[in-house]
């Protein structure tokens, strides 16, 4: 939040060009994978059955050389949408995932997974700090959209 404090809701939802996402729809993009996200672990953490699930390398997201593409039910939407908007979204999903960790906080996480997309399955206990790690690789690339868009 304090990357976009300053800029106003015509600049948050201006592009660079279609090619690129503006800085809102990156904010929404966060707001989709933290929230879907969250159903996503409680739903594996209440049903799924244990395995062994290895660490992988999460810190390898914020390579920013590396060009990822999105699953589609975390693209976000090519709409307007206010600073306030987004950021009661952002503070709801994160609400979420606070609650998620206070109910899981004294289980093992390590024993259930969700696959993703390059990494394959990912245990519970590290998908927490992934989306940490995720919103790093995001807020580069919101910086990266100031410079082009020319927002100090």
């Amino acid at each position: 939040m304090e990357v976009i404090e300053h800029l106003s809701d015509e600049q948050l939802n201006k592009k660079v060009n279609n090619e690129k996402w503006s800085i809102m729809q990156v904010l929404d993009h966060l707001y989709l994978m933290e929230s879907k996200l969250v159903k996503l672990m409680t739903r594996t953490f209440n049903e799924a059955p244990s395995e062994v699930i290895p660490d992988k390398p999460i810190h390898l997201v914020t390579d920013r050389t590396k060009k990822i593409t999105s699953p589609p039910h975390f693209e976000p939407i090519d709409q307007f949408i206010t600073k306030m908007e987004m950021t009661e979204k952002l503070n709801q999903s994160r609400k979420s995932l606070h609650e998620f960790v206070e109910l899981t906080k004294d289980h093992k996480l390590d024993d259930k997974g969700i696959p993703h997309p390059i990494f394959g399955q990912i245990n519970l206990k590290q998908w927490i700090p992934f989306i940490g790690v995720h919103e790093k690789r995001h807020i580069e690339q919101i910086r990266e959209l100031k410079n082009e868009l020319f927002i100090k």
